[in-house]
């Protein structure tokens, strides 16, 4: 059984300077729900021991302030095919993981994450801004991985943490 966790990046700033949209920074309200994020997967003990995330400012900052507030332990790894990416380029992406690998979660972007949760389980979603969403697949190999063959598990959003987060020193 292959698990797949699929994380968007945070709210991102449009109104601040960068040359180019891979170089488009996180709002403060993004950086936010990207530490409270990663402390919701620590508590959950739901972080796989591989993150690849893209190589956008907005998806490299979610992730390590993730990792930073939720002390994970994973081995990060960073890949320019999760940027302005497709459903199909990701899936052979996909296949050439270590098989080893049982649980992967990957950083990036929409419209490519509903677009691979719609061909994956059939689900049509609208993946928001710092949100995760897991997925399951039968089989041991990556490889093995189509359209079609996937279950969804579960979406978190931060809104829905609103009242958890306002408690956060205390939970944490």
């Amino acid at each position: 059984m292959k698990r797949l966790i699929l994380f968007r990046h945070g709210k991102s700033d449009w109104n601040a300077r960068f040359p180019d949209d891979h170089s488009r920074p996180l709002t403060e309200r993004g950086s936010k729900a990207a530490r409270q994020m990663g402390k919701l997967l620590a508590v959950s003990s739901q972080v796989p021991r591989l993150i690849i995330s893209s190589t956008a400012v907005r998806a490299r900052s979610t992730v390590e302030l993730a990792m930073e507030a939720g002390q994970w332990t994973a081995e990060l790894q960073f890949s320019d095919v999760l940027y302005a990416s497709s459903p199909a380029r990701v899936l052979a992406f996909l296949h050439q993981l270590p098989d080893a690998e049982e649980e992967v979660m990957l950083v990036g972007h929409e419209p490519t994450w509903s677009g691979l949760v719609y061909g994956f389980s059939g689900a049509r979603v609208r993946v928001p801004t710092a949100a995760m969403i897991a997925m399951q697949f039968p089989g041991e190999h990556w490889q093995d991985l189509h359209f079609d063959s996937g279950e969804l598990i579960w979406l978190l959003q931060p809104k829905f943490f609103k009242t958890l987060f306002a408690q956060e020193s205390s939970v944490y």
